[in-house]
């Protein structure tokens, strides 16, 4: 595909806040995180502390780096909320062997169990969407495609 062949015909800029990708997508992240703070505040958890939670749940005893790789975060970024998850006895981290260099991020038998509670209010998120769910596949998957060409047209 050229990229050429997705640019508008119409040379007039369309600055229009309504009228934008960025704006839409930006919108909705923040209606999806708000529906989600009061949920989340009920197991001692912030948006992003829910983040790595997720995929610790899906993968444990990953890397910070591996950690980081997978939320699309840098391990500057992700390194503060380790720290508050490590506080909270939700997650240990242990020095790799034989790279002592490497820290490996696994749940506690307390992180372990927050999933069962995480998982119902997901599910009253995914509710409050009012999507069928073939329709929230679709948008996800439609999502996740537009980062995959993001991602590839930057680098």
């Amino acid at each position: 595909m050229d990229p050429a062949d997705y640019l508008p015909t119409d040379p007039e800029p369309c600055l229009r806040l309504d009228d934008q990708l960025c704006f839409a997508l930006y919108a909705a992240t923040n209606a999806v995180v708000r529906s989600y703070r009061p949920l989340l505040l009920e197991l001692g958890l912030t948006y992003p502390q829910y983040l790595v939670m997720m995929a610790l749940w899906e993968k444990e005893d990953l890397s910070v780096g591996d950690l980081g790789a997978r939320l699309d975060l840098p391990v500057s970024g992700i390194t503060p909320v380790l720290d508050r998850l490590d506080r909270a006895g939700l997650l240990d981290r242990r020095r790799g062997t034989p790279d002592r260099r490497v820290v490996l991020v696994a749940l506690t038998d307390a992180g372990r169990a927050l999933e069962e509670q995480a998982a119902k209010a997901q599910h009253q998120v995914r509710c409050q969407t009012l999507l069928t769910p073939d329709a929230l596949a679709n948008l996800r998957d439609e999502l996740q495609d537009l980062v995959r060409v993001m991602a590839h047209d930057a680098a």
